[in-house]
């Protein structure tokens, strides 16, 4: 897969997610429908919530300069470095889907981490470059 159509669909998967998280922090989702169950108030989720939305555009604002690097064929380590650690994230976080108390936490969230996890891996993976003969 190309890297460029792996962060277009990284866009799109973040995109959907921020408005699932506006949702859930304007509460026309209950908050004890996420989270794997386990908050116990409005004020736990509103922490939560304002601290994952910050991520997730944190993470946006990263993958948008990478493929602005990617049109211009620069390459910065920072950059990768971030992308390694989001896969990271999105990997534990799979894990982490796989003990909801909800169905379809369990179910979508895993599917969305995992595909996440493995997107970030397209984006920052190393081309493999063939051997130069007689070097």
């Amino acid at each position: 897969m190309n890297k460029k159509v792996a962060l277009i669909i990284m866009f799109f998967i973040l995109g959907i997610v921020l408005i699932f998280h506006f949702l859930i922090l304007t509460e026309q989702i209950p908050y004890d429908k996420v989270w794997a169950g386990k908050l116990n108030s409005v004020e736990e989720m509103k922490s939560f919530e304002i601290f994952s939305i910050l991520l997730n555009i944190f993470m946006l604002t990263v993958l948008y300069i990478k493929y602005r690097q990617l049109e211009k064929g620069v390459n910065n380590k920072v950059t990768d470095i971030l992308i390694w650690i989001f896969a990271g994230f999105f990997a534990l976080n799979t894990v982490g889907n796989l003990f909801s108390k909800s169905m379809i936490e369990l179910i979508l969230g895993t599917f969305l981490t995992l595909t996440s996890a493995i997107l970030c891996f397209v984006i920052v993976k190393k081309k493999k470059t063939k051997a130069q003969p007689g070097v």
